[in-house]
Order: structure tokens, then sequence, then C-alpha cells
């Protein structure tokens, strides 16, 4: 028996738009209604470099449902609200790109797109469909955000852990299918052994990856969130929260509030203390530095899994290419 069409959770539906009663659509688009023409690779820089035929035609709102693998949680109103104007002046000059899953459509790409024609009161876009399968839907998603860069540094980690949870492979291999650093994967993962309270405000940016690597090498998840808290309230910088968290960790109390002294003592075990703590804030996990009276000495890096070691060795042997990618990030 054929299932109610109503039933289906269109993008449109979620976003509760009532049936629009004019359409506003591309002359162009309005030509193709409903017919499919050949067509070479789908343009958006996601879908570059693929032999896969794509097919364009004409679709209307209600038929497209939301991209379940969207890595993106946040959507400006104000820039939706802008696009919406630019498609009632310009018409949509790139198609939406979606997959044919039973008697409807799943979105691939352009959810920006979709929400600004609906909200500009379009019941049609121009739409190009393509075969693929979950894992392809999820690999494009990811790489249309991380091109425009438009995920934040939450977002990433996110899409990354779920990525390597549901097809169930290394971060080596996701690192080569999206052609990027192995250790950017590695490193915007780690952020999420955070506390939520802590993800919730990298989330919100109240603050920045930056802010979040800084609070890693503290551990304890109650120092975290008191340290979270600080940084929104005083609008520490990175380096500030770098150096009260080091602070913090030579402080015997562990209050997490601990300022920086101005003028540390130089003495040799005080050095050995400090050097300790640059590794384990550089490296992002505990480091025991142990140093004899004849000089002697041995560095102990921790790390709790092969992922974890892999990107230790990527930063140790590679600083650069890490050092890139954090500024990316």
């Amino acid at each position: 028996m054929r299932k109610d069409r109503r039933l289906g959770r269109g993008l449109a539906a979620l976003l509760g738009t009532p049936e629009p009663q004019q359409a506003a659509v591309p002359e162009k688009a309005k030509a193709t209604k409903k017919k499919t023409t050949a067509a070479a690779a789908d343009s958006h820089p996601a879908a570059a470099g693929s032999n896969d035929r794509t097919s364009l035609l004409l679709l209307d709102v209600y038929e497209i449902d939301n991209n379940p693998f969207q890595p993106r949680r946040e959507f400006s109103e104000s820039e939706l609200a802008s696009l919406a104007e630019s498609l009632k002046e310009h018409d949509m000059l790139q198609p939406v790109l979606v997959r044919r899953v039973d008697d409807r459509y799943q979105l691939i790409s352009g959810e920006r797109r979709l929400r600004a024609a609906i909200k500009a009161g379009w019941k049609q876009v121009p739409a190009r469909i393509r075969e693929a399968d979950d894992r392809l839907v999820a690999e494009l998603a990811i790489v249309e955000n991380l091109q425009r860069k438009d995920l934040n540094a939450f977002e990433k980690a996110l899409s990354f852990r779920r990525y390597l949870e549901e097809h169930k492979c290394t971060q080596e291999d996701l690192a080569a299918r999206l052609k990027i650093d192995r250790s950017t994967i590695a490193n915007l993962m780690r952020l999420l052994e955070l506390p939520d309270t802590v993800l919730d405000a990298l989330r919100s940016e109240k603050i920045s990856a930056g802010h979040a690597r800084a609070l890693l090498p503290l551990g304890d998840e109650d120092q975290q969130a008191k340290f979270c808290q600080r940084i929104c309230r005083d609008g520490l910088s990175v380096r500030a929260t770098e150096e009260s968290v080091q602070a913090c960790i030579l402080e015997e109390d562990g209050t997490g509030l601990a300022t920086p002294k101005k003028k540390p003592r130089r003495s040799g075990n005080d050095q050995l203390a400090q050097l300790a703590q640059t590794f384990r804030r550089v490296l992002g996990t505990k480091v025991d530095l142990r140093q004899t009276n004849q000089g002697r000495g041995r560095i102990v890096i921790h790390f709790a899994n092969h992922d974890e070691f892999e990107r230790l060795r990527d930063h140790i042997c590679q600083p650069g290419a890490d050092e890139s990618q954090r500024k990316a990030a």
C-alpha cells in the first residue's frame, strides 16, 4: 500500500512553514519541470570530480526530506533572510543536490538554499538527482561544510565521530577520503572528551576551539567547567587561559582559579616542573618529567588509545602540519 505522502518528514514540514501561496522559481527551472536531462557531475564543490551522472528537474519543496547526516546544527536566521531576498531577485543559480529514497527525495547538499527558498515562499526548487549511498551522503555533507567553513569546532568533531562509528572505519580512512590531515580529525575529536558544560559553550561559540584545547590538560571535569565559566565571565584570551591552566596544575590546592605568577622561582625543580607543564600544554596530554642529580632522566608521555598515540606521533613528527590545522580550526 502506498504511503500517504503527507506523512513524509520533509524539511519544509520540519520547519513548520505553511504552504506557500505563490511560487517564485527560476524561469530556466520552469522549462525543465518534471523533465529530466542528462548532466555532467554536479557543479557543487562537494561533488566535484565525481563521474556519477546526475539529472536535473524541478521539485516541490515538500517532496524533499532533510539530510540525516547534516553536521551543521545552527543556521543564522539573518543569513537565511538575506539569501531569501537574493533568491527573489536573482533566482537560484545552483540547484540543490538530492537522491531518491523510496517515493521521496532526500537532500544531499544545499540546505541553506532550500531553507531560504522556503522562507522566500517558493513552492518548487531546481534540483539535481544523483545516486548515492549513506556513506557517500555523509562524506559530501561533511566536505560541503568544511570547504565553506560553515561548521564550528564542535560540529566538526561530532560529524567525524558519527561517521567513524556508523561506518566502522579509522581516522586514517576518513582523512584519506576527505583529503585532510589525520591530526585534524584527531585533535578536533579530543574536544569531545570535555564535559557537557564546556561543549555547550563551544557549540554556542562562547569559547573558541583554542580555549577548549587549553582545558584538556586539566583532566578534571570540575576544573574544566570552572575554567570555562571564567573564560566566559572574564573574556580570557586563549593565551591567558593556557597560562592559568598551567598555573592551576602547579598549584597544590587545585582550585582551578589560580593566577600565573609573574616571577616564578628559577630553581632546578621549578624549571623542571615548568617544562613538564609546557609539554602537557603543547601535547594536550599528561606528561611526566623526571631528572636525577646526575642529569639523567626520562620523559613519559601518556596516551589512552591507538588514535591518541597516532595524534601525538603526528604532533611530534609533523609539528608544522599540526599547527596549520590548529589555526584553521
